[in-house]
C-alpha cells in the first residue's frame, strides 16, 4: 500500500513539475508575443509621427504664402486707392462746371466700386487657394492615420428560430423608413431655399 502510495505521489509530482514547466513556457511566450507586438506599434507610431510632422510642414508653408499673398493684396489695394485719389484731386483742379465735377465723381465711385469688388474677388480665390491646399495636407495625413490594420468585424448570425415570414416583415419596413427619411430631407431643403 506504501508502495503504491509513493509510486502515486511520484507520478503526481513528475506531472506537477510538467505542469509548471509548461506553464512557465507559456508564460514566456506569452510575454514574447506581448513585446514583439508592442514593439509593432512603437514602429507604427514612428511612420504615423513622421506623417504629421510633414503635414505641419506643409501647413507652415501654406500659411506663409497665404499671408505673403495676402500682404501683397493689401499693398496693391492701397497703392490702387492712393492712385485713384492724387487723379480725382488732379480732375477736380482742372474741371470748369460743377456738371463735369459731379460727371467725374459719378465715374470716380463706378471705379472704386468695381475696384473693391475685383479686390474682394482676389482675396477669396487666394483663401480659397489655400483652403483646398489644406485640404490635400489634411486628406494625406488622415491617409496615413488610416494605413493601420483594423480587426475583422463578426456580425451575428441569424438564428434559426426565426421564421420566414418574420425576415420578410423586417424588409418590408425598410424602404418606409428610408422613404421618411427621403422626406425629412426634402422638407428642410425647401425650408432653406425659402429663406
Amino acid at each position: 500500500m506504501i508502495a503504491e502510495l509513493n509510486e502515486f505521489l511520484e507520478v503526481q509530482t513528475t506531472g506537477l513539475a510538467e505542469l509548471a514547466r509548461r506553464l512557465r513556457q507559456s508564460r514566456a511566450a506569452v510575454a514574447r508575443k506581448a513585446a514583439a507586438a508592442s514593439a509593432a506599434r512603437v514602429r507604427s507610431l514612428n511612420g504615423r509621427v513622421r506623417g504629421l510632422a510633414r503635414s505641419g510642414v506643409r501647413l507652415t508653408s501654406i500659411s506663409q504664402a497665404t499671408a505673403q499673398s495676402l500682404i501683397e493684396l493689401q499693398a496693391a489695394i492701397v497703392t490702387d486707392a492712393l492712385t485713384d485719389a492724387s487723379e480725382q484731386i488732379q480732375r477736380i483742379a482742372y474741371t470748369s462746371s460743377v456738371r463735369d465735377l459731379a460727371r467725374e465723381q459719378a465715374g470716380v465711385l463706378q471705379a472704386a466700386q468695381q475696384r473693391i469688388v475685383n479686390d474682394i474677388a482676389r482675396a477669396v480665390k487666394i483663401l480659397k487657394g489655400a483652403a483646398g491646399d489644406v485640404r490635400k495636407v489634411a486628406s494625406g495625413a488622415t491617409t496615413a492615420d488610416s494605413v493601420a490594420p483594423k480587426r475583422p468585424v463578426r456580425r451575428k448570425a441569424r438564428s434559426k428560430s426565426t421564421s420566414r415570414v418574420e425576415r420578410k416583415a423586417g424588409k418590408a419596413k425598410r424602404p418606409v423608413r428610408r422613404a421618411k427619411a427621403k422626406a425629412r430631407a426634402k422638407g428642410a431643403t425647401r425650408r432653406l431655399r425659402r429663406r
